[in-house]
């Protein structure tokens, strides 16, 4: 069975307050662990009215501390927002308090909008294309802590935290493969460039003492209940959602509509099908049907299932329906 994961925005639904996101979001961990998913992943946003995980680290230590044994993660810290020992002191402070189970997934996108990403950063002089840079700065902290060094990450020296690569592009391909990293795509919501990204860093992997083969982890949509139309009605928040935001008026998550797709324009739709095509949205047999068909495409070492619903207890049904398909899988 393909080992499945979670990545949760932490949605502030319309009327809601981060208060009742973090509650439900440790709901959905808690039923998850015991549903079988390897990993729990929350993601850096900030400025958002429907995204209550700007403090990722924060969030992750909420979640690890009400679980035991899923693995919880950042998917991921936008490092380019953040000094890179800061980064060390906060993950090496997780992974003393829930040794084994803490992933660090890096990007390198400000997660945010262009005022926001200044009033985060301070410093000007922060820029996307030291990245890679950044990266090599944390890993070194991470390092066992060697005489006389200068700069130390107390904790953090020496503990053994997982690194990601996460990526929409070629860019990050291209650095997971050459630092021998594991590679997170953001297929869930920019698949365009998911196949050559894939076939890059295959090919140019080098292994590194954290991994030996090339281990690729995609983003996927999975919206899915008892029927085709009701997996189609709970799926119209998020799709609510994403045109929204890229209209440029983001707010709380909306509750879904009937025939949301049926009111859209012809441009709104195209942009739906082209951004949201790793997706899969339906019964139990259309959601298993179109996950062997992705799997079989792609070659996925790991699937990470985004599933923003509306109603709690509908959102833990979808993710208890796949857990129980999966088993199905090859």
């Amino acid at each position: 069975m393909i080992p499945l994961s979670v990545l949760d925005l932490a949605p502030i639904l319309q009327g809601n307050s981060a208060a009742d996101s973090f509650r439900t979001t440790l709901s959905l961990a808690q039923h998850c662990e015991r549903w079988g998913y390897r990993r729990y992943w929350l993601a850096e946003h900030h400025g958002m009215p429907g995204i209550a995980s700007a403090a990722t680290a924060v969030v992750i230590g909420h979640v690890a501390a009400g679980t035991s044994t899923i693995r919880v993660g950042a998917g991921g810290v936008m490092l380019p927002n953040h000094a890179p020992l800061v980064i060390a002191e906060q993950f090496g402070t997780l992974e003393s308090l829930f040794p084994g189970r803490i992933d660090l997934g890096l990007g390198r996108a400000p997660g945010t909008d262009q005022t926001t990403m200044r009033a985060l950063r301070r410093n000007l002089d922060a820029d996307v294309d030291q990245f890679p840079q950044d990266v090599l700065e944390l890993m070194h902290y991470f390092q066992a802590e060697q005489a006389n060094q200068a700069v130390r990450a107390v904790p953090g020296a020496g503990l053994n935290v997982p690194l990601w690569i996460l990526g929409s592009s070629l860019f990050g391909a291209q650095l997971a493969a050459h630092l021998g990293l594991p590679f997170a795509f953001a297929s869930h919501f920019a698949p365009q460039q998911m196949m050559q990204a894939i076939a890059l860093y295959r090919r140019d992997f080098q292994p590194s003492s954290q991994l030996t083969q090339p281990y690729v982890m995609l983003g996927f949509n999975v919206f899915t209940a008892e029927s085709d139309s009701a997996a189609q009605f709970l799926a119209s928040s998020m799709q609510q959602a994403f045109v929204k935001l890229r209209r440029g008026t983001p707010g709380q998550f909306p509750p879904p509509i009937d025939n949301f797709l049926g009111t859209l324009p012809a441009a709104d739709k195209f942009l739906l099908e082209q951004v949201l095509s790793c997706s899969a949205i339906g019964s139990a047999a259309t959601v298993g049907d179109s996950i062997t068909a992705f799997i079989a495409r792609t070659g996925a070492d790991e699937l990470m299932i985004a599933s923003s619903i509306f109603d709690h207890q509908a959102r833990l049904r979808s993710y208890e329906i796949l857990a129980e398909v999966a088993q199905q899988i090859p």
